[in-house]
């Protein structure tokens, strides 16, 4: 079970994070944080280049820590949020990611999800500083608080653009 804990948070993990490198920098095929703040513009978010840094920091940071398994309730909390606010951007489009719906999303939201319950396995920072296992009431409120915190956080970053279109335009003015 240790090995495929492990194997399941670096993969997770390390995608995760690099898909937050994406949003902020030009690296793994990324447009540069210009680029991510772009794109969370046209999605309907306000807060330009402060909400592509905050979403691209949670999504590297929630990242690492899920892959090398520190503190893990806490980084399955950010990893959930982040990726709920993602969800909530494509649920339009379906659920399947050919035509760009929430497939990814969720699936990183579960995964998150049961690496708060099981923990990171014995292969793991966690266990190596002695934190596990982590008290069933600090994993379920991580999984209550990630993704209420990310549609807390659609609720007040979304603004639906005034001339009925779905998206705000790249250039608007925040």
């Amino acid at each position: 079970m240790d090995t495929g804990l492990l194997v399941l948070r670096l993969v997770a993990g390390l995608l995760l994070a690099g898909h937050g490198v994406q949003k902020v920098s030009f690296r793994l095929g990324g447009n540069g944080l210009a680029g991510g703040t772009a794109e969370f513009r046209h999605d309907g978010f306000r807060g330009g280049r402060l909400t592509a840094l905050a979403a691209g920091g949670s999504q590297i940071g929630a990242g690492l820590f899920l892959a090398s398994g520190l503190l893990t309730p806490l980084a399955a909390m950010a990893a959930m949020g982040v990726m709920t606010v993602a969800g909530t951007v494509k649920w339009h489009n379906g659920l399947w990611v050919q035509n760009d719906g929430y497939e990814y999303p969720l699936v990183l939201v579960v995964v998150a999800a049961v690496l708060a319950l099981t923990g990171p396995g014995r292969w793991s920072a966690d266990a190596l500083i002695g934190l596990t296992p982590w008290p069933l009431w600090i994993c379920l409120t991580a999984m209550v608080i990630g993704p209420a915190g990310g549609l807390l956080t659609r609720a007040v970053l979304y603004r639906r653009p005034a001339d009925g279109a779905t998206t705000v335009p790249a250039g608007a003015v925040d």
